[in-house]
């Protein structure tokens, strides 16, 4: 009975390394829980491009939305743990532990962390049209119109609707929130004057800066970003401490064997060191996390600081989810 006990057990360390060298062995599929087109996706399609080449098996995006965010982190938690489903979300990941009142999921104890992957400024915009010429005048303009002005968000959950949150909060005035579902259709209607004011990362709002589709006031980071010089930060254009960041990063369902794992993350860490994934990300006035952060311990470390940032602000801003 002891030798047979003993074999299982050496069968069962066995198995996972046996796994680890043979993964992947077919197609993998990324999981991004927001729409395609929006600035997850775009961040997710690019890692997995480069992941594909470096794993020589597929690595394919699919776009589960709802509920923001959740619907696609619970298909995920309640997946195999094998390696082949994983998972692409950023700072909602963190604070959907707050926000909404019961989850399908634990966020902590539900998902491995493969690692961090790109820390994403905001930048507060507006229709094109809106009668204000600079952050200042902006703020003054909703305070004075707040019962008339419109604030588009992507979501609950949404980087915008977090965002949105923080400067209504800051301001000390509430805009008439609409919530879309999705960036892409919320920067359609934002472009084409059906709402009023943004707050979203660059990855969704540099190249409409940049093309005058929308107006831009400020980007939310300690300091300007490369791809739009000429944006002040919101401290310097009189919202002193209005400061926010989106980070990204990539997970896999709990138990997912550490080897599997560990090749995952490496394969992360190429994707980050891409210069076509540099480069790219400039575009987007972002850039890949440091390699020291684009690990599974650092990723760890990483969310529970940030449902620690985050609850208190949600808690006093009163908004919660279903």
């Amino acid at each position: 009975m002891r030798k047979l006990a003993a074999a299982l057990a050496a069968l069962s360390i066995c198995i996972p390394a046996a796994m680890a060298q043979e993964y992947p062995a077919r197609n993998i599929t990324v999981i991004v829980p927001f729409a395609a087109g929006g600035p997850t996706d775009t961040v997710a399609r690019l890692i997995a491009q480069s992941m594909t080449g470096t794993l020589k098996q597929t690595v394919l995006v699919e776009n589960v939305g709802g509920a923001g965010g959740t619907l696609g982190a619970a298909r995920v938690a309640k997946a195999p743990a094998d390696g082949y489903t994983l998972f692409l979300h950023h700072i909602g990941q963190a604070t959907s532990a707050t926000l909404y009142r019961k989850l399908p999921y634990d966020t902590i104890n539900d998902f491995a962390s493969i690692g961090l992957i790109t820390d994403v400024p905001m930048t507060i915009v507006t229709k094109k049209d809106l009668a204000v010429t600079d952050l200042k005048s902006l703020i003054s303009y909703i305070k004075t119109n707040k019962d008339k002005v419109s604030y588009a968000n992507a979501g609950v959950g949404a980087a915008s609707h977090l965002c949105g949150m923080l400067l209504m909060s800051a301001i000390q005035t509430e805009m008439t929130t609409v919530a879309y579902n999705g960036t892409a259709p919320a920067m359609r209607d934002l472009v084409g004057g059906q709402v009023d004011v943004m707050c979203d990362q660059t990855t969704n709002t540099t190249s409409q800066i940049k093309e005058k589709a929308i107006k831009a006031f400020a980007v939310t980071t300690k300091t300007r970003v490369a791809s739009l010089p000429d944006l002040p930060t919101a401290d310097e254009a009189g919202l002193p401490g209005f400061e926010v960041a989106v980070w990204h990063a990539m997970y896999a369902p709990k138990g997912t064997p550490k080897p599997v794992i560990d090749k995952l993350s490496a394969a992360l860490q190429v994707a980050l060191a891409d210069r076509t994934v540099m480069a790219r990300f400039a575009e987007l006035g972002t850039e890949p996390v440091s390699k020291e952060r684009a690990t599974p311990a650092a990723l760890d470390a990483h969310v529970k600081a940030e449902i620690a940032k985050w609850a208190p602000v949600i808690k006093a801003a009163g908004t919660y989810a279903d």
